[in-house]
Protein backbone atom coordinates (compact mmCIF):
# COMPACT_ATOMS: atom_id res chain seq x y z
CA UNK A 1 0.00 0.00 0.00
CA UNK A 2 1.51 3.58 -0.61
CA UNK A 3 0.73 6.56 1.01
CA UNK A 4 -0.26 9.48 -0.85
CA UNK A 5 1.69 12.61 -0.64
CA UNK A 6 1.71 16.02 -2.20
CA UNK A 7 3.51 19.43 -1.35
CA UNK A 8 2.24 22.12 0.21
CA UNK A 9 3.26 25.59 1.17
CA UNK A 10 5.37 26.55 4.42
CA UNK A 11 2.60 28.92 6.18
CA UNK A 12 5.06 30.68 7.68
CA UNK A 13 7.83 31.99 5.31
CA UNK A 14 5.36 30.85 2.33
CA UNK A 15 8.29 30.14 0.05
CA UNK A 16 8.92 26.13 0.43
CA UNK A 17 7.44 23.68 0.15
CA UNK A 18 6.49 20.90 2.44
CA UNK A 19 6.21 16.90 1.33
CA UNK A 20 2.97 15.99 3.46
CA UNK A 21 1.45 12.43 3.67
CA UNK A 22 -2.17 13.33 5.64
CA UNK A 23 -4.00 16.47 6.75
CA UNK A 24 -1.99 18.58 8.85
CA UNK A 25 -3.17 21.74 10.53
CA UNK A 26 0.08 24.17 10.87
CA UNK A 27 2.74 23.17 7.96
CA UNK A 28 6.18 23.96 8.69
CA UNK A 29 9.37 23.86 6.45
CA UNK A 30 12.84 22.55 8.44
CA UNK A 31 14.53 26.39 7.59
CA UNK A 32 11.31 27.57 10.07
CA UNK A 33 11.71 24.85 12.20
CA UNK A 34 15.45 25.20 12.70
CA UNK A 35 15.58 27.21 16.01
CA UNK A 36 13.18 25.42 17.64
CA UNK A 37 14.88 21.79 17.23
CA UNK A 38 18.46 23.42 18.44
CA UNK A 39 17.68 23.37 21.96
CA UNK A 40 19.90 21.27 24.41
CA UNK A 41 18.48 17.95 25.57
CA UNK A 42 20.11 16.60 29.44
CA UNK A 43 18.61 12.91 29.07
CA UNK A 44 21.44 11.21 27.93
CA UNK A 45 19.35 8.26 26.63
CA UNK A 46 16.90 10.89 24.64
CA UNK A 47 20.01 12.53 23.38
CA UNK A 48 21.16 9.82 21.61
CA UNK A 49 17.89 8.86 20.57
CA UNK A 50 17.52 12.54 18.82
CA UNK A 51 20.93 12.11 17.39
CA UNK A 52 20.02 11.93 13.73
CA UNK A 53 21.47 13.08 10.58
CA UNK A 54 20.18 16.13 9.68
CA UNK A 55 18.84 15.13 6.64
CA UNK A 56 16.08 12.92 8.36
CA UNK A 57 14.95 15.53 10.34
CA UNK A 58 14.59 17.69 6.79
CA UNK A 59 12.53 15.20 4.93
CA UNK A 60 10.31 13.61 7.75
CA UNK A 61 7.65 16.58 9.02
CA UNK A 62 6.93 13.96 12.11
CA UNK A 63 10.72 13.14 13.44
CA UNK A 64 10.78 17.36 13.75
CA UNK A 65 7.08 17.22 15.22
CA UNK A 66 8.45 14.54 18.30
CA UNK A 67 11.48 16.48 18.94
CA UNK A 68 9.57 19.15 19.07
CA UNK A 69 7.38 17.88 21.27
CA UNK A 70 9.76 16.42 23.98
CA UNK A 71 11.97 19.94 23.55
CA UNK A 72 8.84 21.44 24.85
CA UNK A 73 7.37 18.98 27.77
CA UNK A 74 10.56 17.54 28.94
CA UNK A 75 8.88 13.65 28.12
CA UNK A 76 7.56 11.67 25.52
CA UNK A 77 5.04 8.77 25.24
CA UNK A 78 6.26 5.23 25.41
CA UNK A 79 3.86 5.14 22.03
CA UNK A 80 5.57 8.45 20.56
CA UNK A 81 9.29 7.10 21.62
CA UNK A 82 8.17 3.72 19.40
CA UNK A 83 6.77 5.68 16.88
CA UNK A 84 9.64 7.80 16.36
CA UNK A 85 12.57 4.98 16.43
CA UNK A 86 10.60 3.01 13.87
CA UNK A 87 10.33 6.20 11.74
CA UNK A 88 13.93 6.39 12.21
CA UNK A 89 14.85 2.86 11.68
CA UNK A 90 12.69 3.00 7.99
CA UNK A 91 14.45 6.11 7.05
CA UNK A 92 17.97 4.34 7.34
CA UNK A 93 16.73 1.08 5.42
CA UNK A 94 15.32 3.91 2.88
CA UNK A 95 18.48 4.91 2.67
CA UNK A 96 20.87 2.41 2.52
CA UNK A 97 18.52 0.98 -0.83
CA UNK A 98 19.85 3.95 -2.66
Amino acid sequence: MMRITYKQICRMCKQNYVIVSSKQDYITCYDCQKKDLGGKIKDPEMKKMFDLPESYYKENLFLRSIKLNYLRCGSLTDKQIEAFKKTAKYLKESETKK
